[in-house]
Order: structure tokens, then C-alpha cells, then sequence
């Protein structure tokens, strides 16, 4: 009996092995934008791999960066920024499917926000439609990816919008009416950046590439003679 409570639990002593049994402590109907992300998509409140929340990363990218950067993405960034100058509709269904990668989420997004951008430069002379309809998919890969918002950005770089970032509930709903201004009013290069984030972060879903295992015969072998 002593033995088996002296022999250690390397379930236990390992926490990378299985997820805590533990409940998080904060209220099932607390709502997410109360908690934070992880890069996994995760609230902050279940923690990094060592218990401790992860901060937010800075965009790859910044949004006037329309050509891209000279990297091994290059030819990646320049048909980002051909297709949002030429078929923003066509990036932006794109987008949403590298995010999504559910089945038909490409035609459920591209029709429906080609119909408003027909419909706004018909009626008004530029797209003032779309963008209502497309920039929650910014608010997604901000979330998902753990990405740092306008406020954030701003705060970094010039110590203003301190006091909103105190707040969870305020920050969420600036840093959301800031990705909405950031479609109505740069809505192309907004959408080139989410494209090169995605592209850089996720692959394609109907890239189904598999590991090929390559097996090398052994060489000829000879056995010599003792003289």
C-alpha cells in the first residue's frame, strides 16, 4: 500500500498529457467577448500551456502593405492584392472559406456580397453595402488568431485609447466598431491584409496534400573472398 502511494502519477506530473479536470471558474453565460482569445481560439481564461494568458500578436502585415512583403508568400501577396483590386468579391469569398472550410461557404458569402457591391455603385456610386456584410470576418480572424485590434495598435505605438483597454466589454466594442470603419473606409486594403494573414496562417481546404513515404532500396551488397 505505501509503495503504490510512494509510485508517481505521470498523468499528473505531465500537464501536456491531458487537460485539466478542473471547470474554469468563470460562469457558463459569460460571453466570450468578456474573456479574450488564445491563438487557439480559446477564452483567455483556460490559459496557456503554462497557466498563463497569452498576449496579442501584432498583424503580419500592415493594412497599407498591399504589395505584400518579399518573402516566400510574394506571389501569394501580389494575386491577394489583384484579386481585391480587380474581384474584391472573389478575395473576400476566399477568405471566408480558408477560415470556415465548411462546404459552400465560398458561394454563400461571394453571391451575396456581390449583389450588394452591384447594388451600392449602382445606387450610391461606390460599395457602402458590402462592407456592413464583410468586415465581421475581421472581427473572426482577429479573434481566432489572437491579433491585437485598431485600439491596441494605437495604444502600442502613440500610449493614446488607454482607459478603453481597462475595460474587457468597452475594448471588444471599439475594437468591433473599428473593424467596420476599417471596411467602410479602407475596405480593399482591409480585405488584402485579412487575405495575406489567412494565407499565411492556414491553408487552403481543398489543398488535401498527404505525406508521401519514400522508401530508398538498400545498395547491392557483395561479399568478398579471403585469399
Amino acid at each position: 500500500m505505501a509503495d503504490n502511494e510512494k509510485q508517481p502519477n505521470n498523468e499528473e506530473a505531465s500537464p501536456l498529457l491531458h487537460q485539466p479536470k478542473s471547470q474554469p471558474t468563470t460562469p457558463p453565460d459569460t460571453p466570450e467577448f468578456l474573456l479574450g482569445w488564445t491563438a487557439d481560439g480559446l477564452p483567455l481564461g483556460h490559459g496557456s500551456v503554462v497557466g498563463q494568458p497569452m498576449g496579442r500578436a501584432p498583424w503580419n502585415s500592415s493594412i497599407c502593405a498591399c504589395l505584400g512583403q518579399n518573402d516566400h508568400f510574394c506571389s501569394s501577396d501580389l494575386e491577394v492584392c489583384l484579386l481585391g483590386s480587380v474581384a474584391p468579391c472573389v478575395l473576400y469569398g476566399s477568405n471566408v472559406e480558408r477560415l470556415g472550410s465548411a462546404p459552400g461557404t465560398f458561394a454563400n458569402h461571394c453571391l451575396p456580397y456581390s449583389g450588394l457591391y452591384v447594388i451600392g455603385n449602382s445606387c450610391f456610386g461606390w460599395n457602402c453595402l458590402a462592407p456592413w456584410f464583410s468586415y465581421p470576418s475581421r472581427t473572426a480572424i482577429r479573434r481566432r488568431f489572437n491579433l491585437e485590434g485598431t485600439c491596441e495598435a494605437l495604444n502600442r505605438s502613440c500610449g493614446c485609447c488607454g482607459s478603453i483597454l481597462e475595460d474587457e466589454v468597452h475594448r471588444e466594442q471599439c475594437e468591433s466598431a473599428c473593424d467596420l470603419a476599417t471596411h467602410v473606409f479602407c475596405h480593399v486594403c482591409a480585405l488584402c491584409q485579412e487575405g495575406r494573414e489567412l494565407r499565411r496562417r492556414l491553408p487552403h481546404p481543398g489543398f488535401n496534400a498527404q505525406p508521401v513515404l519514400v522508401m530508398i532500396p538498400p545498395g547491392e551488397q557483395t561479399m568478398g573472398r579471403q585469399t
